[in-house]
């Protein structure tokens, strides 16, 4: 009963708002089962990695990503299966805060719960029901607004930080959407509409983004008015961020900024590195982002502005086959370790997460 109702689960909160045609061009059948077996594998060094306390880096953030990646693979893991399953869980049930957060520490009390509330869900057992109902009205909590002295024409207001930090991100603000979304959040609460107004002040699309530093390229910086690789230029894993972000809160796909954002992604379609970032920093976070705006956007084969037609599923899927470790199966980055992409659960998971979108 509950493996059925895990796997019917698992399927909506993947299963995004289609909103393109259907695809038209499937993944290479060999290259399919190539991804499968890397995926298998991934899990297999996942598996071997995990702690005693079911935990990988002592993390809720890392523990839930990793075991995302176990219950959205093609294998269709369940807590029947076994520890490997069922201990990532306790861990991330143990790490239950009175406030409602799931999470290790204070500092990234965002970041965790949000990705603890999918891991949960995904699980299909209406047991965390309660837990995940609570961790949803924690993560409401955090959200800028008038009750912390935000009015609505602030440039912080609707958006959510890491938690125990003083000033939200785009990044923190998508993995809450999509945790909220996982939750059931109805369609019609406040949330989602303060949201839209912190993801819109971070889109460099002065049409809809009223702060004066806004330009026109249609893509999304990591904050309004400010992107760790310098200044406030758009890059590719803050622009499938908010693009994501744009899609959890409900917005139509003919809306202008999310046409905005897609053209800047096919502008700078690129799988070699996270296009505008320095140094290839957050490489991985880019994969398992552009594999979820990919997905969504419902189309296989795109033509990027240079009238180079490119096939998503397989070209990720290859890629991400030339960087595992073919020794134990993992990933990592390895040209910068900012944001833990040098500690290889961290990117093993989100490797696996973006190959079990392609392979869909």
């Amino acid at each position: 009963m509950i493996k059925a109702l895990r796997t019917l689960l698992v399927a909506g909160l993947l299963a995004l708002p289609s909103v393109a045609m259907a695809d038209d061009q499937p993944m290479d059948p060999a290259l399919r089962e190539q991804a499968k077996r890397a995926v298998d594998d991934g899990l297999h060094f996942l598996r071997q990695t995990m702690k005693e306390d079911g935990s990988w880096a002592n993390s809720v953030g890392v523990t839930a990503l990793a075991l995302r990646a176990f219950l959205t693979a093609h294998r269709g893991y369940a807590e029947s299966d076994g520890a490997f399953i069922t201990q990532p869980v306790q861990f991330l049930l143990y790490n239950v805060r009175k406030d409602g957060a799931i999470s290790e520490s204070v500092k990234n009390g965002n970041y965790n719960t949000a990705t603890a509330i999918f891991a949960l869900r995904a699980t299909g057992n209406p047991a965390y029901g309660e837990t995940i109902d609570n961790a949803s009205k924690y993560l409401r909590g955090l959200q800028i607004d008038e009750d912390d002295g935000y009015e609505p024409d602030h440039k912080y207001y609707g958006g959510v930080g890491y938690g125990g930090d003083e000033r939200p991100d785009l990044s923190n603000m998508y993995y809450a959407l999509e945790a909220l979304r996982a939750a059931g959040v109805a369609a019609d609460d406040p949330v989602w509409k303060k949201a839209l107004s912190f993801v819109s002040r971070s889109q460099n699309r002065s049409e809809s983004n009223d702060q004066p530093w806004a330009a026109n390229d249609g893509g999304f910086t990591y904050m309004p008015g400010y992107s760790p690789h310098g200044g406030t230029g758009s890059y590719g894993a803050m622009t499938a961020a908010g693009l994501i972000s744009l899609i959890y809160a409900g917005v139509d796909r003919n809306d202008p900024r999310i046409q905005a954002a897609w053209s800047w992604m096919l502008d700078h379609y690129t799988l070699d590195d996270n296009p505008g970032a320095k140094k290839k920093q957050g490489l991985f976070y880019y994969y398992a982002a552009f594999a979820k705006v990919m997905s969504a956007m419902g189309e296989t084969t795109v033509t990027d502005s240079k009238g180079a037609t490119h096939n998503w599923r397989n070209e990720l899927a290859t890629k991400l086959l030339s960087m595992q470790d073919k020794t134990d199966g993992s990933w990592i980055n390895p040209y910068s370790s900012r944001w833990w992409e040098g500690i290889k659960p961290l990117t093993t998971a989100r490797a696996v997460i973006a190959l079990n979108l392609a392979i869909q």
